[in-house]
This record gives C-alpha cells, sequence and structure tokens, in this order.
C-alpha cells in the first residue's frame, strides 16, 4: 500500500496566484478531490501523524480555507459532510461550556440521540472537546459512517438543548438540527456506498 500523504489543500493563496476568476466548477472539483483523498485514502491507524493533522486541519489550514473547498457542497457528498463536521468541532473548540450546557440541557429532550453521541455523563466543557475530537478522529477510520451518526446525534442534542434555554436562539438551534439531519443522512448513504 502506498505511503498516504496529507491532501493538499489549496488556500486563497493559491487562488490569488491563478490568472483571472477562478472557474467554480474547477474550485468545487478541487475541493471534492481533496475530501475524498482526506477520507478514502490509504491510511495506517498507527500513523499518529497523520491523525493530529486530521484533527487541527481547521487550526492548521484555518476554517477559511477549508470553507472555500467544502461549504458550498451538497450535504451528502463527502466533502459537505467534511464541512459540517469541522465547522461543528470548531464551533465546539471555542465555545466549550456553552456547547456543553447545550448538550446538557438537550439531552433531557433527546436521550436517544445521548447514547448515540457517547459523550461521558455528566458533560462537562472537556468531554464535549472530547466527543468532538474523537468524531473528527473517525474520518481516518473504516466506519466513517459512525463517525457521521455520532456527529448527527451531538448537532442535534445542541440544538434542542440551544432552543431550550432562556437566551433562546431559535433558529440557530433549528440550523444546528437540520445540520444533524444532514450529517445523519450522509451517515446513511456513506452505508449504502452512495456517499461521493
Amino acid at each position: 500500500m502506498a505511503e498516504f500523504h496529507r491532501p493538499a489543500l489549496p488556500g486563497s493563496e493559491l487562488f490569488e496566484t491563478l490568472p483571472g476568476e477562478i472557474d467554480p466548477a474547477e474550485k468545487s472539483a478541487a475541493g471534492h478531490r481533496s475530501a475524498h483523498r482526506l477520507v478514502r485514502g490509504a491510511h495506517d491507524p498507527a500513523d499518529h501523524d497523520l491523525v493530529d493533522r486530521v484533527m487541527h486541519l481547521a487550526d492548521t489550514e484555518g476554517l477559511g480555507v477549508i470553507a472555500e473547498l467544502w461549504a458550498d457542497a451538497p450535504a451528502e457528498t463527502v466533502a459537505g459532510a467534511l464541512w459540517r463536521l469541522y465547522v461543528l468541532r470548531t464551533w465546539v473548540h471555542r465555545n466549550p461550556r456553552r456547547a456543553a450546557l447545550e448538550f446538557s440541557t438537550g439531552r433531557h429532550y433527546a436521550p436517544v440521540q445521548e447514547v448515540l453521541a457517547g459523550v461521558v455523563d455528566p458533560p462537562g466543557p472537556d468531554e464535549v472537546v472530547a466527543l468532538v475530537d474523537t468524531v473528527i478522529r473517525g474520518i481516518l477510520a473504516p466506519d466513517f459512517d459512525v463517525a457521521l451518526d455520532r456527529a448527527a446525534a451531538f448537532a442535534h442534542i445542541i440544538g434542542v438543548g440551544r432552543g431550550q434555554l432562556e437566551d433562546a436562539d431559535p433558529r440557530s438551534g433549528a440550523r444546528l438540527v437540520e445540520t444533524a439531519r444532514q450529517l445523519r443522512a450522509a451517515a446513511e448513504a456513506e452505508r449504502r456506498g452512495e456517499l461521493h
């Protein structure tokens, strides 16, 4: 098996060096190719450097670079699923206390989802950060669908919890529940072999 190398993610610097306007179709194709290499490439489970690079992809490349590649991808594609996973991870890392509060509130309204998400009880800031990092590590696992299911359950609980709090933001909560639905659909497509 050939050694796996980190997929090259063309950042804004690359796009700025290209003459003229960037062809949206080429940009989209580059995004889909990089997503496929990341998820479908040859992986060695013992490659801790690879796991670390995948974990911190949004931190090192910047969420803006990832957005350029994956934000417009349909939800039921590898690129679209990765975009949702990295946005969720970035938010949790920036707001672990809020994520823990929303999760703790939402889990009472979605007990089945809580079991799927797999957060330790009680779910504090460290526990929600650990969960979202475990989900991102799942990108490299042969059961990518399980990582998507766990992320969907987590997003669902957070969205429900957000809508229940005194300072509720129902629209934002509803968007998270929709993100959960999209991640669940991506997991189902992955199981059918239709997530492209």
